[in-house]
């Protein structure tokens, strides 16, 4: 038998993963290393993300920024409406410090300029989940 802190079920959180480069979002789920973390589901563009989200109720999605149909921006603005307490990680070449800002003030909790090492990406995830 078991002990109490045993028989506690850690709880999941969802991930969903938001770029318009494959390799990106594949890279992505491949390097987190996280028990905990279950992605929900990737995305190519803001309006995928969206509906998505609606679907999966993600905990914490990384965001690119520069993408077709719907930019990342616009996906954080509708994604923190939608629910409010979700943890938004931008993933991005954009190194612009006026576009980071203006995620941060849309409701990003996070910024992770690309390239990025396996590590920089957990450690960043980390911040977010704990």
């Amino acid at each position: 038998m078991g002990t109490a802190q045993e028989t506690v079920a850690r709880r999941t959180i969802r991930l969903l993963i938001v770029d318009d480069s494959n390799i990106v979002r594949r890279r992505i789920e491949r390097s987190q290393q996280f028990d905990e973390l279950e992605v929900v589901g990737t995305a190519a563009n803001g309006l995928e993300a969206l509906e998505l989200a609606r679907r999966t109720d993600p905990d914490l999605v990384t965001m690119d920024l520069t993408m077709p149909q719907m930019d990342g921006i616009e996906c954080i603005t509708q994604l923190v409406r939608f629910k409010p307490e979700i943890r938004i990680l931008v993933i991005s070449a954009l190194a612009d410090k006026a576009t980071a800002v203006e995620a941060m003030e849309r409701g990003a909790n996070g910024f992770l300029n690309k390239p990025f090492t396996d590590r920089q990406l957990n450690d960043a995830i980390a911040e977010l989940m704990y």
